[in-house]
């Protein structure tokens, strides 16, 4: 027999619906503002639909009885990402409007490190809301990195693709799925991505510069990737001997 939610899911499905409309808010905005193209408006609302849909069916399989403030600031994140994500896209029709683009960027980025610091003060910490986070954070990464990658070379594509390559490769090595242990380093080099991604995108860099820093980028994740699953490896056997144990 399967499990109920005991809680009344509908202020949750309330909170993703409200997420959604400020994500249609703004591509509105977006639209009328800087005439956004074709490109544009459907990738801004395959983002919107997407995030409603996964979002939701995840609240649906939790055990929250409430959103939480910190949940709401990370779903604005994702609401100025989806924005980014719309800009990027019509970028390959019509010059980006690079202004807007990093505005919105640089709140997101800035919104990052003020989700976390709410949930542990108002003692709402939650898995999803960590993942949610996580997810956040990487399709920020990935869009950005395409934006970077049409003026410095599809190199620059790996920054934002490692993360997705991680996971898939997990799928086929069960011991990457390993719980990693809390790292000030690892949190740093996440979020140097982001501010070097969005220096260079900004385009205040001359060539070499901006070559640099997004090279940068790289090879800091490759680094914290590498020493990552390295520790992975090397911890496999206990791991493997702690969850036979649980059993």
């Amino acid at each position: 027999m399967a499990l109920n939610n005991p809680y009344n899911t509908t202020p949750l499905r309330n909170e993703t619906a409200a997420g959604a409309a400020a994500q249609l808010l703004l591509l509105v905005l977006l639209g009328t503002a800087l005439d956004l193209g074709p490109a544009g408006w459907l990738t801004g609302l395959a983002f919107a639909a997407a995030t409603w849909a996964v979002l939701t069916r995840a609240l649906s399989r939790s055990w929250l009885a409430s959103f939480g403030a910190a949940n709401r600031v990370t779903l604005a994140r994702a609401t100025l990402v989806g924005g980014v994500t719309a800009l990027v896209a019509d970028s390959f029709e019509s010059p980006p409007p690079v202004t807007v683009l990093v505005a919105l960027t640089a709140v997101a980025l800035l919104l990052d490190a003020v989700d976390g610091q709410v949930a542990r003060r108002t003692g709402t910490s939650s898995s999803l809301g960590a993942r949610f986070d996580m997810e956040v954070d990487a399709v920020l990464i990935l869009v950005l990195s395409v934006y970077v990658a049409t003026s410095l070379g599809p190199w620059v594509l790996l920054i934002g693709a490692m993360r997705y390559v991680f996971v898939a490769a997990a799928r086929v090595l069960p011991w990457l799925n390993g719980q990693l242990p809390p790292s000030t380093v690892r949190k740093t080099v996440a979020a140097l991505q982001g501010v070097l991604l969005l220096v260079v995108g900004a385009g205040v860099l001359p060539y070499a510069l901006a070559f640099g820093a997004a090279l940068l980028a790289l090879t800091l994740l490759s680094w914290s990737f590498a020493r990552d699953i390295r520790w992975l490896w090397r911890t496999r056997d206990s791991r493997a001997e702690v969850g036979g144990q649980a059993r």
